[in-house]
């Protein structure tokens, strides 16, 4: 099957885990944002069927790519808003909260797209398992099946990397 064949038959089987995974990082907006769920959505299958060579082993593996794609459609989304604004309030980042507000807090977006760029150079299944986790809320089951690890592995990862990043972050 070609590439985008593949993504084509996957996509209605998992459109509502997109849509959960869409909701899920525009939630913090509040309604204030350009970008809807649908939306972005929309964007990250573009994303999927502009990678020729992507080929998914399962449906952990391409919700994981998925996130990634929505990760990079709301970074790209963050950069135009803040090179329009220019300037404004930073606000802090928590790990914890899941979600960021794509429109609202670009800066944050931004600071956090470039820590878990400087993680993944360090350690990149640490970086994997914190996109997974946080822009896609994949499951610690789901991201174990897509990195091919123990669950537990991805519980020492996540902890760990929580901790590096927020390092990077406060610094």
């Amino acid at each position: 099957m070609q590439p985008s064949r593949e993504i084509d038959a996957l996509v209605p089987i998992v459109y509502e885990e997109l849509r959960r995974i869409a909701h899920r990082q525009l939630a913090a907006r509040d309604g204030h944002g350009t970008l809807q769920t649908t939306g972005l959505v929309h964007e990250a299958y573009l994303k999927l069927v502009d990678q020729s060579r992507a080929q998914f082993v399962d449906r952990a593996h391409f919700l994981a790519v998925a996130s990634l794609a929505m990760r990079h459609v709301l970074v790209d989304r963050a950069r135009a808003r803040v090179a329009s604004k220019r300037g404004g309030e930073r606000r802090p980042i928590t790990l914890d909260e899941q979600r960021i507000a794509a429109d609202d807090q670009a800066d944050a977006l931004l600071q956090l797209h470039d820590a878990l760029n400087e993680l993944a150079q360090l350690d990149l299944r640490l970086a994997q398992v914190v996109e997974y986790r946080f822009f896609g809320g994949l499951t610690d089951e789901e991201i174990a099946a897509a990195l091919g690890v123990t669950i537990r592995t991805v519980q020492r990862d996540w902890t760990k990397a929580r901790v590096l990043l927020r390092r990077a972050l406060s610094s």
